[in-house]
């Protein structure tokens, strides 16, 4: 299917929560989209994920489950390097052919996105939407226009998640049922620390200096 308008909703997932889908829901309704794309990164530019990137498709997958309005992508992880969104977006122009494409991203991202790679050329791909994040609104004044996109603030986190997994503590309703038993899995086995433990090993490089 191609045309339409077309969110895209990007995120290391690491892992997956309630508060992602509550907020897929709010930008899916006031940005009155036909789809919108959630796509976990396959390298996140600025830090090491700790669940491998393959784990973090299959789990935002079964996170979003059944719902036909959202579509979670692999698209980053086929592509090599790092998890560029100006690449990304080119590709979904490209490929999709959107009538109207809206990048989804929080204000505090918003207040570093001079430092994403090639801003300029971002925003002439696709229209920012940009949500409030802890309490951090969007400048009045902004360098690049968007639209605000009030969302449901629920008080959970990747991190939160992850810290309770390593302290043996559940996290039941605070991510889908349909991923909490996997978690639990995987923290038991130790599995978790895939991803970092590689890339340290490899010594790789973090591309800080070029943004998102």
């Amino acid at each position: 299917m191609t045309g339409g308008r077309i969110g895209v909703f990007g995120g290391a997932f690491d892992p997956p929560h309630i508060g992602h889908l509550v907020v897929a829901q709010d930008v899916f309704e006031t940005l009155r989209l036909d789809r919108l794309l959630v796509i976990p990164s396959a390298r996140p530019p600025h830090r090491d994920a700790r669940l491998p990137a393959e784990e973090r498709l299959s789990l935002t997958r079964a996170a979003f489950g059944e719902d036909s309005r959202m579509v979670v992508s692999g698209a980053e992880l086929r592509r090599p390097g790092p998890s560029w969104t100006v690449s990304t977006l080119a590709s979904i122009r490209e490929e999709l052919r959107p009538d109207h494409l809206s990048l989804v991203i929080g204000a505090d991202q918003y207040r570093s996105f001079d430092d994403w790679r090639n801003p300029e050329r971002i925003v002439e791909l696709a229209e920012l939407a940009v949500m409030p994040r802890d309490g951090e609104t969007p400048p009045e004044d902004p360098r690049y226009p968007f639209v605000p996109v009030p969302v449901t603030r629920v008080d959970v986190s990747s991190t939160r998640i992850r810290d309770r997994l390593d302290e043996g503590l559940s996290v039941r309703y605070l991510v889908p049922e349909t991923i909490r038993e996997r978690l639990e899995e995987i923290w038991s086995a130790g599995a978790h620390a895939t991803e970092t433990v590689a890339a340290a090993a490899a010594g790789r490089e973090k591309d800080v200096e070029d943004g998102c």
